[in-house]
């Protein structure tokens, strides 16, 4: 009897519970979720942006620049945002919340943190959510990085002969007129001058730069670093170099594919910057891997044929280098790097 009345009870309640799960009731006495995500059958959300496009314009190097989304829920059911992507680092976003009832508005808020490099940018950033009729949104962020002071020409090129060979014209000016000050003037070893006074504000310099060649280093180029005081650029940096007297066509012997034993040609051609004559005295190689088998002299220049020798350290090396050096009668030296790279098995 016992057992039939246990039946009964355990039917009872499976009969219970059976009509609380059709009728969507909550266990405990607990109140429906109005925040809880739409069911599959249930009624559809819709997001809608007010734009899916923001133009920085034109922005500064390394600034950091704001802006904002804004969407609604347009559907009749809960808008839950499931995710939301960036396509780069320099990227930045906070959003309050993920779920938003019909007609509730929501906003993105991002920050775009500018290249150092100057050019269009354009980045993205996608916004997943249980719309079905569009899951996947994209925004755009495009932005065009400019310094505000600007230089030319791109290069100051200084040369060894020649009237005012030392002294080169640099003009540097704001692409929006705003008036600026010079403070400082800074060059690779102090080798470049120029004349400025620190109280003249202006949206234009014209300086004249001077060069000092025994300041020089070994590598005939360097930097200056001018600062000014535009509200949107505290400094610029401008690169200089000399044009030396002579000139290697190619620059650098690069061999590929090298295996001992078996020699390589290659041609080099000297030519002199200023056009002036010249003799090559003598030549060496530090390795001994690169020799001179030819030296033809053509008007203001020299055809010169070499032989590489790879040397017999591919097992314990994959590559090798030498110098070529060629000095003139004059005493003035011309080094020609090697660099080869060993066959791969």
């Amino acid at each position: 009897m016992k057992s039939r009345r246990t039946i009964l009870i355990i039917g009872i309640i499976g009969c219970v519970a059976f009509l609380q799960g059709s009728l969507g009731l909550q266990a405990f006495g607990e109140e429906p979720d109005s925040n809880a995500p739409a069911e599959p059958n249930g009624p559809p959300p819709k997001i809608a942006f007010d734009q899916t496009v923001n133009d920085f314009g034109l922005v500064t190097p390394g600034s950091v620049q704001s802006c904002e989304f804004s969407f609604e829920n347009k559907g009749d059911g809960t808008l839950m945002i499931k995710d939301v992507s960036k396509t780069c680092g320099c990227t930045v976003f906070t959003l309050d919340k993920k779920q938003y009832a019909p007609g509730e508005k929501g906003t993105i808020k991002v920050q775009y943190h500018a290249d150092r490099g100057t050019g269009v940018r354009t980045r993205h950033l996608y916004v997943f959510s249980n719309d079905q009729g569009n899951p996947r949104v994209e925004l755009t962020i495009k932005a065009s990085i400019a310094q505000k002071v600007v230089y030319e020409p791109d290069r100051l090129e200084y040369k060894l002969k020649g009237d005012n060979a030392d002294a080169a014209e640099l003009t540097i000016k704001s692409v929006d007129d705003q008036p600026f000050t010079i403070t400082k003037f800074e060059a690779t070893s102090d080798a470049v001058t120029a004349n400025f006074d620190p109280d003249q504000k202006a949206a234009k310099f014209v300086l004249q730069t001077r060069l000092d060649p025994k300041k020089m280093g070994a590598s005939g180029s360097g930097r200056i670093q001018i600062a000014v005081t535009h509200p949107e650029c505290s400094s610029i940096t401008v690169p200089f170099s000399i044009l030396a007297r002579f000139r290697v066509d190619p620059p650098a012997i690069t061999v590929l594919n090298a295996e001992p034993g078996e020699k390589i040609k290659r041609r080099l051609w000297i030519l002199d910057n200023y056009d002036e004559n010249f003799e090559i005295d003598s030549v060496s190689s530090g390795q001994d891997i690169v020799k001179v088998v030819d030296k033809e002299k053509l008007g203001n220049r020299y055809k010169i044929d070499v032989e590489i020798s790879p040397p017999d350290t591919k097992k314990t090396a994959r590559m090798f280098t030498d110098t070529l050096a060629l000095t003139t009668k004059d005493g003035e030296k011309i080094n020609v790097n090697c660099r080869g790279f060993f066959r791969r098995r």
